[in-house]
């Protein structure tokens, strides 16, 4: 092919490849750009309507604080839901002066019982059930029929190292469960400290306890029916009172006047006995309680002219009065005991069930026909 005819093909390649684009066919975009001289008229953003597309995403739902854990029967508080099922441990420790120095675990008791027994002189009944790993828990002396009776409220296992004939005779009529010093398991729950004096240098454990309760066949958890001793707040609430309760003086008899000071920023009562702190010699922590009641009982010669002076308090089926304490304010109230149902309630004045702060309790079995109380405003 000579240079012309080459220069012909090429013309009309270039022709064919144009030509789409200058006519289009009709199945192509036939829109044409065009040059607009007027620029367009600025307009306000639309306003956007809340519609299922822009609606904000709920929030996730918060963890239950609460998932795994149950309110103790003792203290109101949320603890491990299993640890909260176990029946505790009610245990009678030696408070007369000279042993008082020595008393081990009591901080960690979520409830305190003090009464009076023989000579003037008190005991307590401390009831253990969370955050117990004492090491060293007494030192344990000998059982009280009442304390029996109290120890059944709580469906506890009652610990003791020694018994009056009383108690014997109320552990078996109230078929209550206990661990006793002078039983066959007595070795392996208890132990003497040498250091102390006999008879106020007997202790336990956490680890002999449960060696005991295992030993004996006792049942581990509460019974299904227990519905528990105190109705608690949810959350810490103030009693709508006049009764400024800063100091409170328990005057059981001239020997033993145990007292407590509200400390307004920790909201407790912290207790003193003998002219200074109550304090736990196994850790050096003053004993302190959120809240204090003061039963009045009809405490009395168990046989009169006894020379023991054993004491006896009417539980059978008894009412009577007393004071709920707490936050720094005082309040009257009633109670109600069928020893036999194991039934024990606290009633305000308005004849509601008392219902009590989340916290550690006292409670003083309290002799109104022979001793004093002294509820005040000043701390001195």
């Amino acid at each position: 092919m000579n240079k012309k005819s080459l220069l012909i093909s090429a013309l009309l390649a270039m022709t064919i490849c144009v030509l789409p684009a200058c006519g289009g066919s009709k199945s192509e975009d036939k829109t044409d750009i065009k040059v607009n001289d007027n620029p367009p008229v600025a307009t306000e953003a639309p306003t956007m309507e809340v519609g299922a597309a822009d609606t904000p995403e709920p929030a996730l739902p918060t963890e239950d604080p609460h998932v795994g854990k149950a309110k103790s029967k003792l203290t109101g508080k949320y603890i491990d839901e299993k640890l909260a099922k176990r029946r505790p441990y009610a245990m009678m420790i030696n408070n007369i002066e000279y042993a008082a120095r020595f008393q081990s675990g009591l901080s960690q008791a979520a409830i305190v019982y003090e009464a009076k027994v023989e000579g003037g002189i008190t005991r307590l009944m401390a009831i253990f059930q969370e955050k117990l790993n004492a090491k060293k828990i007494g030192s344990a002396r000998s059982a009280r029929h009442y304390y029996v009776s109290v120890a059944s409220e709580y469906d506890a296992i009652f610990v003791h190292f020694g018994h009056t004939k009383f108690a014997t005779s109320k552990i078996e009529k109230l078929h209550v469960d206990n661990i006793s010093g002078l039983s066959g398991v007595g070795g392996a729950v208890f132990y003497r400290d040498n250091s102390i004096a006999a008879p106020h240098n007997a202790f336990t454990s956490k680890k002999g306890l449960d060696k005991g309760r295992k030993i004996l066949k006792y049942r581990k958890n509460y019974k299904d029916d227990f519905e528990g001793h105190f109705k608690f707040y949810e959350e810490d609430t103030d009693l709508q009172s006049d009764k400024i309760a800063n100091k409170v003086s328990i005057k059981f008899s001239g020997y033993t006047t145990p007292y407590f000071i509200y400390n307004p920023e920790k909201k407790k009562y912290y207790r003193y006995q003998y002219g200074k702190e109550h304090v736990d010699a196994s850790n050096g922590k003053q004993l302190a309680f959120k809240n204090l009641i003061i039963q009045y009982v009809d405490d009395e010669p168990i046989v009169k002219g006894h020379p023991k002076d054993y004491r006896t308090i009417n539980f059978e089926n008894a009412t009577g009065k007393g004071k709920y304490i707490t936050n720094g304010k005082a309040i009257n109230i009633t109670w109600e005991k069928h020893e036999k149902k194991k039934f024990m309630k606290y009633y305000t004045e308005d004849g509601n069930e008392l219902v009590i702060n989340p916290g550690k309790t006292y409670v003083a079995l309290f002799p109104d026909n022979d001793s004093k109380l002294t509820i005040s405003k000043k701390t001195k």
